[in-house]
């Protein structure tokens, strides 16, 4: 499968009534899928009424489950186009800002590292 492809499979002894949407599978025995207490993520405010302050709680949608989860800190504000650092440690974000931020989870989440 490539990347976006819905991949579909049966688990011995596993029932599909027993399974939920954003369920995650892995391998047990190396590097078992877990949940995260935080992460980082770049983010771009594409068209969000007045400011963004650290406790705004959005619903992520992070491949199929959806999560809502607090904006911990902001880390730096970035520009949307070039990547690079135009502030660091904002105190809010307005729309068209781009930033890094550092988000909690509200319900366990499971993200992977990405490069």
């Amino acid at each position: 499968a490539l990347p976006g492809h819905n991949v579909g499979f049966n688990i011995k002894n596993v029932s599909v009534k027993n399974l939920r949407r954003g369920d995650v599978a892995g391998n047990a025995q190396q590097d078992p899928p877990s949940d995260v207490s935080s992460f980082i993520a770049q983010i771009i405010m594409l068209n969000h009424p007045g400011k963004i302050k650290v406790g705004y709680s959005p619903v992520l949608d992070c491949h199929t489950t959806h999560v809502s989860c607090r904006f911990a800190e902001l880390r730096e504000k970035l520009d949307r186009r070039s990547g690079k650092k135009l502030e660091d440690w904002p105190q809010y974000l307005m729309s068209g800002d781009g930033a890094t931020i550092k988000l909690v989870p509200n319900k366990p989440l499971c993200v992977e590292s990405f490069f």
